[in-house]
């Protein structure tokens, strides 16, 4: 399914970074190594290769890694990008000082739950993750993402999935999205910043 969405001419979502990964980079140290998990054409990769960050960048679609392998040399960016679906991911302990997820939210309950502890473990202590994604009221809208309540994201969630964290940004809102083809018009939105004890 992905090999064929990321086979489509130009870029998916856009080649502009969501505008959440733009407001909230500041939160990652300066230089930190970063993992942007199921990265896509790698809008957001880029972006944050281009703060400066140690940037690796995972996705389980070769075309999507292609043409964010050509965004970056466009860029003059340096990402490491793996071809890695989320399931077979090794979370190697304590390797990022973040993680990003935007729009990750074609997992299902478990599967997210699995995620989520990979993240903690992969981060380092005072390690930030950074999430983006819809909210439940979005699928009225259905101006993008996940047609299944079961994946889509809620503050409360998202904060019993990382207990004893340091919550530093919960958010959960309406904006007008213009992000390629697939991300047009009124969304409903979460955002989720914490950092590890």
């Amino acid at each position: 399914m992905w090999d064929q969405r990321y086979s489509e001419p130009g870029y998916l979502f856009g080649t502009d970074p969501a505008v959440f990964v733009q407001r909230e980079a500041t939160q990652i140290a300066p230089g930190g190594r970063v993992l942007c998990v199921a990265d896509g054409d790698g809008r957001n990769s880029v972006y944050l290769a281009g703060l400066g960050f140690d940037v690796v960048a995972m996705d389980p679609s070769a075309p999507a890694l292609d043409k964010a392998r050509a965004l970056a040399a466009l860029r003059g960016v340096t990402v490491d990008h793996l071809l890695a679906s989320v399931e077979s991911w090794d979370w190697t302990p304590e390797a990022y000082d973040a993680v990003v997820g935007v729009f990750i939210q074609f997992a299902p309950p478990a599967l997210r739950t699995k995620i989520h502890a990979g993240i903690a473990s992969t981060l380092r202590p005072g390690g930030k993750v950074l999430l983006h994604g819809y909210a439940p009221r979005q699928i009225a809208y259905a101006t993008g993402g996940p047609r299944d309540i079961t994946h889509l994201y809620t503050p409360d969630g998202l904060t019993a999935d990382f207990p004893g964290w340091k919550v530093l940004v919960s958010a959960d809102y309406d904006a007008d999205l213009a992000e390629g083809a697939r991300h047009v018009g009124r969304s409903a939105l979460v955002d989720f910043v914490a950092q590890k004890p």
